[in-house]
């Protein structure tokens, strides 16, 4: 980060602020992420980024069943039934 007392600034427009390019680039902020706003009891604003997961089931490679694997891609909605 910057040594600088101002890495950058945005203006408010409504209820919505602009996330400066270089900073969104740093972060690897991307669209549906999502940005959690802490108030520190000194007055301080922290801010914290959230990525998105890619998908429901992005970290689940599936189940061995019957010696045949799952496609989970394909296989969610069916589970189960015959």
């Amino acid at each position: 980060m910057s040594s600088n007392p101002v890495d950058a600034e945005s203006k408010v427009s409504g209820n919505q602020a602009n996330i400066p390019a270089h900073i969104r680039r740093a972060l690897d902020i991307e669209d549906g992420d999502q940005l959690r706003w802490v108030l520190e009891d000194n007055g301080t604003l922290r801010v914290e980024v959230i990525h998105r997961r890619t998908g429901t089931f992005a970290d689940f490679s599936g189940y061995d069943v019957d010696g045949e694997p799952t496609d989970v891609a394909a296989d969610h909605d069916t589970w189960g039934l015959e």
